[in-house]
């Protein structure tokens, strides 16, 4: 019997459940709109429980900050997102009559427990084109690394497949990797990560 994709995408699922305690998800069965890569329900329910204290307005208004960026390139993007991934979301709401500047963090680094952590396969993105996936690990709600597997017992098929797969996907669905801290690409030989400026030999 050969050693499919799908197995091993299900193996690497059954490492993050039941060895680093992640929450599991299959995409197709949650409902969602497919033309944002967040998580949503997962994010503005976590962004509450990590930042209390802060309006619903304030949430809200991170959430579009989120969801909307200056920039148009996905590289300023990804750069502006990893500041607010780092420092949090400065926002501005009022408080009696006047403004109240706060920051919506998107992770909690002082107690990590109350982060949620989730690997969910099949994610799919509807952008320029509509792609799926192989497994996207999130954190309260938002697509930080973007996993590609390939079977080592295709022939003719290897990393650097999964390495161009990546690649395609930054063209059709780039909105999934403005939030990206990084990429894997597999074939169960040969693992490596790199950034979503990395070209394949500065893979590691």
């Amino acid at each position: 019997m050969p050693f499919t994709e799908q197995d091993y995408e299900n193996a690497i699922i059954e490492l993050m459940k039941d060895g680093l305690g992640y929450d599991h998800f299959y995409g197709p069965a949650i409902d969602r709109d497919y033309h944002s890569p967040l998580y949503m329900d997962m994010l503005r329910t976590l962004l509450v429980e990590i930042n209390p204290g802060l309006t619903v307005e304030a949430i809200e208004e991170a959430i579009f900050k989120l969801q909307n960026f200056d920039s148009v390139h996905l590289v300023q993007k990804n750069k502006t997102f990893m500041d607010y991934l780092q420092n949090g979301i400065e926002v501005s709401t009022q408080f009696d009559g006047e403004p109240r500047y706060d920051r919506v963090q998107l992770i909690d680094y002082e107690n990590p427990d109350l982060n949620s952590f989730a690997v969910i396969n099949q994610w799919t993105v509807i952008e320029h084109e509509t792609k799926r996936a192989d497994i996207v690990v999130f954190i309260n709600g938002l697509p930080l690394v973007v996993v590609e597997l390939k079977s080592c017992s295709r022939e003719n098929t290897d990393a650097s497949d999964a390495y161009l797969q990546l690649r395609n996907y930054m063209l059709d669905i780039p909105s999934l990797f403005t939030y990206n801290a990084f990429c894997i690409m597999s074939d169960l030989i040969v693992s490596k990560a790199g950034t979503i400026t990395a070209k394949e030999d500065r893979y590691m």
